[in-house]
């Protein structure tokens, strides 16, 4: 017997040799070690990042002068011509030939060296580059005839969560591609494009310029939020690859310089940390919300002739405090209250909506809510998304016939009561009114006229010319439903 087979005698049959379990070890610890490296060797970029090349072009973009500015003019007459047309691809060439991203990595840049002096410059270029950018987008909507509210300008006017995550990455891919030897130019023309600091300005002058400044608070916020995060990344980047800290010959000026440094990093950190909470939380808020009309509302099944209109119907979240989900349905029939109060019920389910304001708007006859502009809103939103003439054809038919019965609801009191008054010389007052009546099983809208007649007139010539009106107001209006009541003085006096 071999000498292997003696030492394996007293081993039994299930139990494994020591040696194969420590192979097992070594060949796993190899693996760990082989893919640690393989993924050292993937991802790290220090070795291949030229830090003066990147340093000294990151300075050259800072300055704001001569070429410079006539670039930026030109961009924002662009992007202003383009959001104007609502045209994606004449934006996306303004903000290829936009110089706004060299000053705000000027600022990510001078914070992580503690550069003062090219701080200073970064920020000061870049104010100045703000007010120019606005100023022109300004006095272009102001003197421009046409000023429409284009999908290109509405869609600058409320950031969310993605905005935010743009923003970050987009700078992260900006700074690392410009500290790679050999730019990737491609990379930062991506990222001119994703993070859109061109268009947001644009707005806020467009907002300015029509006085509608929540616009204007909207895309300043969306241009802030860039602004901040583009810097960040470039920050962190600038950390992470090792960057030479600016040497100062006075020891105490290095020290009071990285301590201003440090405070004005920290100063940018805390908004944008608050502000990615806030997107985050809105971002959670209407996520529900949608959910919530998803699954809770638009199951709904009406009897006869309603619609629920989910485009129109807005999602206000407001920082958390008087939120409020505003649904729009259309149509003659109205939501029960026992459905509506199911609706604030089933709502407490969704954990960021129990304290948010449910209303609805609905009926043909709300003041609340004007048919005829929400039936040509429909289409007007829709056309776009057609295929052919004749989906435009049935959709344009749908809407006319449904157009069609909401006029022949429409009563021009107006003119009826002029025409009344002076067919009826004995006619005192003259009120209208739509009574909802009901069996039970479907619902009915009758046309009620009131009528108060002169207190000096006979009750036979009073129902004589009852009769007469209630006749002429059915061939009037066409609608043999009419109802006349008479108010009487005495019923008037009670109500009061």
């Amino acid at each position: 017997m071999s000498e292997k087979a003696e030492e394996n005698k007293g081993i039994a049959p299930d139990e494994e040799p020591i040696e194969s379990r420590e192979e097992v070890k070594r060949d796993f610890k190899g693996l760990l070690e082989s893919t640690k490296v393989f993924l050292h060797d993937l991802l790290d970029i220090r070795p291949n990042t030229d830090q003066e090349a990147t340093k000294e072009a990151i300075i050259a973009d800072i300055p704001f002068k001569g070429h410079t500015s006539w670039i930026l003019i030109c961009s924002i007459f662009i992007a202003s011509i383009g959001l104007n047309a609502n045209s994606t691809a004449v934006v996306i060439g303004a903000m290829l030939i936009s110089p706004l991203m060299g000053p705000i990595l000027g600022v990510g840049l001078s914070l992580a060296i503690n550069d003062i002096d090219t701080l200073r410059r970064s920020l000061k270029n870049f104010a100045v580059m703000v007010v120019l950018s606005v100023l022109t987008a300004y006095l272009f909507f102001a003197v421009f005839p046409l000023r429409d509210e284009s999908s290109e300008l509405l869609a600058r006017t409320a950031p969310d969560i993605r905005d935010v995550l743009i923003a970050f990455f987009g700078g992260l891919a900006l700074v690392i591609a410009r500290a790679k030897r050999g730019t990737i130019a491609s990379v930062i023309f991506g990222v001119a494009i994703a993070t859109a600091l061109m268009p947001p300005l644009c707005t806020v002058g467009f907002g300015i310029a029509i006085g509608n400044f929540e616009y204007a608070m909207g895309a300043m916020y969306l241009f802030t939020i860039n602004t901040i995060f583009i810097a960040l990344a470039t920050f962190l980047i600038i950390k992470l690859l090792r960057f030479p800290m600016v040497r100062y010959a006075n020891s105490q000026k290095r020290r009071r310089t990285a301590r201003i440094a440090s405070i004005i990093a920290i100063l940018v950190m805390i908004p944008a940390g608050y502000t990615f909470y806030n997107v985050f939380q809105e971002s959670r808020f209407k996520k529900q919300a949608n959910d919530f009309i998803s699954e809770k509302i638009m199951p709904y099944q009406f009897s006869k002739g309603g619609r629920f209109l989910k485009d129109f119907s807005t999602i206000e979240y407001n920082d958390g405090k008087d939120s409020s989900i505003e649904l729009v349905f259309m149509g003659n029939e109205t939501i029960p209250e026992n459905i509506i109060d199911t609706w604030n019920a089933q709502k407490e389910e969704f954990s960021k909506l129990t304290q948010c304001d449910l209303r609805i708007i609905q009926g043909s006859n709300s003041a609340e809510v004007d048919q005829f502009k929400y039936v040509n809103e429909l289409y007007e939103s829709q056309k776009n998304q057609l295929l052919g003439k004749d989906d435009k054809i049935k959709l344009l038919e749908s809407e006319l016939s449904r157009l069609q019965k909401l006029a022949a609801n429409q009563i021009p009191f107006a003119e009826i009561s002029a025409e009344a008054r002076a067919n009826y010389e004995n006619l005192l007052t003259l009120s209208y009114s739509q009574t909802i009546t009901t069996d039970f099983n479907t619902l009915d809208t009758i046309p009620v006229f009131e009528v108060k007649w002169k207190p000096e007139v006979a009750q036979e010539q009073k129902q004589k010319d009852a009769v007469k009106l209630t006749d002429w107001l059915k061939l009037r209006l066409k609608d043999n439903k009419i109802q006349l009541k008479e108010v009487t003085m005495a019923t008037t006096e009670s109500t009061e």
